[in-house]
């Protein structure tokens, strides 16, 4: 790892500042903070696309590597920024923002400013995934890296697919109080959270080289075991079931005697 590679995450942490300053005044425009996540799914993308293509130590042009890793990193960006800004634009505040909304009170939007600053604090962690994997000074695409992308489009499809799911369940008015649990939601209770915390597994598998030399690599490993401590014990799972808990109670109650809560299995005959 160069000094060029560090200063550029550095760069890109306050990059992701930036943007969510930008989501912070968008939610006080709109009225609707929901909007916060498709910015920094905006910002991941563009701080991770440009953290991707920082020239190794002793070049000046990418690696192959680097470019698809950086292809990646956008097309995950642009399609998870896209799904949540049409979700924004079309239906209510996020749960998880109005349920803030109500318990901060008065002190809502400076208790927002902060907490998206720790969601760009967080993102820069995760981006520190990227950063390893690209870094990688191995001169070819190794079996594994194609095992990486195979990983990473896999999720990519898998959350989508999700996505979709779920926008049909709901745009169905005799669904209006159920909780979800058809297709892939029959067996993970957020499917789209594991798929999300997935795609992050690709990175250490981009980074690692099994055959020693670039021990940086197993660094990368702390990228998907953040997002699995953000989505399974902080800001993820938690807040949405606490959600669900009070606005359908019965129907979420038998939902979760049946479906694992995050890694998918076939759900329970209870």
């Amino acid at each position: 790892m160069n000094v060029l590679a560090w200063v550029s995450l550095a760069v890109a942490t306050v990059f992701l500042c930036v943007v969510m300053t930008g989501a912070w005044i968008t939610q006080r425009i709109t009225g609707n903070a929901g909007w916060s996540d498709a910015f920094w799914s905006f910002g991941m993308g563009g701080a991770g696309v440009f953290l991707a293509l920082v020239p190794l130590g002793g070049s000046d042009f990418p690696t192959l590597r680097q470019f698809v890793i950086a292809a990646l990193v956008g097309f995950w960006s642009l399609r998870l920024a896209a799904h949540i800004a049409e979700r924004s634009f079309k239906g209510k505040e996020d749960a998880r923002y109005a349920q803030f909304r109500e318990e901060w009170g008065a002190a809502f939007e400076r208790k927002l400013f902060f907490f998206l600053m720790l969601q760009a604090l967080s993102g820069a962690v995760l981006l520190g995934s990227v950063l390893l994997a690209a870094q990688n000074p191995s001169p070819t695409l190794r079996v594994q890296d194609f095992f990486a992308i195979a990983v990473l489009i896999a999720a990519i499809v898998g959350e989508g697919l999700a996505d979709r799911q779920l926008r049909a369940f709901k745009a169905d008015p005799a669904n209006k109080d159920g909780v979800c649990d058809v297709g892939l939601w029959g067996w993970s209770r957020h499917p789209n959270y594991f798929f999300e915390w997935m795609g992050w597994l690709a990175y250490p598998i981009f980074a690692i080289e099994l055959a020693g030399g670039y021990w940086w690599g197993w660094l990368a490993l702390t990228g998907p075991a953040f997002m699995y401590w953000l989505l399974v014990h902080v800001s993820g799972i938690p807040p949405l079931e606490a959600h669900m808990m009070r606005s359908r109670p019965e129907a979420f109650a038998r939902t979760k005697a049946r479906v694992s809560a995050f890694f998918p299995r076939p759900p329970t005959s209870r």
